[in-house]
């Protein structure tokens, strides 16, 4: 809304764009009626000129009577407009991955597991440390996804079960034919670090496709006949050498790294919701993840999330060395708090917690028990690069 103000005598105006300078025939500003640097609706372009002027400097006579919008007022209106969209800014953010084309990305994940089982009213323990490197390149893209280059760098796990540990790692070169399971998968886990994988990642970070799912265990397996363990535990092993290069495992190591985002704009205070399924052990667990966006401050958001665990209805049973082993009542909770990238969709950091607890059926031939188990973890995840 324009002010309206009287002119007592004849004056013009100079300057050029949107900013003008009010001033008297004589070249002096005008007096407190009409504020200096002001901004006005420039009379049409039939206004006659001053003499000697040029319509190009824009200087106009002016009429009598005026409408004039004093600059302060049009700063003011700005401020606000601008603070108003950056409060909506702040309220809310499009997170979805977003990675710059041939940039590296780098990723380390580790978590401390205790695993605690009752067998005949004896406690057994078993404690696990996890640690991967993961590094993810964009290649391609288009509406529904992204191809990107991803190398498992590096996969340690060292576990410690009553005194007995066994350490596996992608750092040592192993040996396929080693009378002993833990060199064997080293020499798996190293092969695995050399080679990428080339997976279609959505824009909520879930792996949908390892495009190259097929040919990585004919490069990592090829000589898996030369294992020599023998028996139920050589058997046990070339099993779990096989689950680990599936596409369904190696999409399962990605999606830990990447899924959590809801691919689309969220207000601060919102919640979304991620299904998925994981084999961890042999188990079959379905988990559902409630995640809150929390805040937002310039680039990064901060999300917590909470993960309601439980075996899958149409899970089967574990068959090892002989038993069969059932866990259908298996449930438990993880509980997180995340600080993202705003932008690209990347995790900074993650702490987690998680708590699981059931009874496990075991049985075979001759005999059957119940042994109930508890397992606690902790996990973290930070970027490298």
């Amino acid at each position: 809304m324009h002010n309206e103000f009287e002119i007592t005598a004849p004056l013009n105006v100079r300057g050029s764009g949107s900013s003008f300078r009010v001033m008297d025939q004589a070249g002096n500003r005008a007096g407190k009626q009409i504020p200096p640097f002001t901004s006005i609706n420039l009379p049409s372009a039939d206004t006659p000129l001053l003499p000697g002027a040029h319509r190009s400097n824009f200087d106009l006579n002016i009429p009598k009577t005026c409408k004039i919008m004093p600059m302060k007022r049009i700063l003011f209106s700005v401020i606000i407009i601008l603070f108003s969209v950056a409060s909506k800014g702040q309220n809310t953010a499009n997170l979805r991955m977003n990675l710059e084309k041939n940039r590296v990305y780098r990723f380390r994940s580790s978590s401390e597991q205790t695993i605690t089982q009752t067998i005949n009213g004896v406690q057994q323990t078993t404690e696990s440390k996890v640690a991967y490197v993961m590094s993810m390149k964009m290649i391609d893209s288009n509406q529904d996804f992204m191809v990107a280059e991803v190398h498992f760098d590096t996969l340690i796990n060292h576990t410690n079960t009553m005194g007995k540990a066994v350490s596996v790692s992608s750092v040592n070169e192993g040996d396929i034919r080693s009378s002993e399971s833990a060199d064997v998968l080293s020499c798996i886990m190293n092969r695995l670090s050399k080679n990428a994988l080339y997976v279609k990642i959505d824009y909520t970070g879930k792996p949908v496709e390892v495009v190259n799912a097929a040919i990585l265990p004919r490069l990592v397996l090829n000589d898996t006949a030369n294992i020599t363990i023998q028996g139920p535990a050589g058997q046990e092993v070339k099993k779990q050498l096989a689950e680990t290069v599936s596409e369904t495992n190696l999409k399962t190591m990605v999606e830990m790294f990447t899924h959590y985002l809801p691919g689309r704009e969220v207000s601060k205070g919102e919640q979304w919701t991620i299904t998925n399924q994981l084999t961890s052990g042999g188990m079959m667990l379905d988990i559902v993840t409630t995640y809150r966006l929390d805040r937002l401050d310039g680039d990064k958001a901060w999300i917590s999330s909470e993960s309601a665990i439980k075996a899958s209805d149409n899970a089967a049973p574990i068959e090892s060395g002989g038993a069969t082993v059932t866990y259908g009542d298996l449930k438990g909770i993880s509980r997180a708090d995340m600080v993202i990238d705003a932008f690209t969709g990347l995790r900074i950091e993650e702490t987690g917690k998680t708590s699981i607890s059931g009874t496990l059926g075991i049985s075979a031939a001759g005999f059957s028990m119940q042994m109930p188990m508890e397992i606690k973890g902790e996990n973290k995840v930070i970027v490298l690069q």
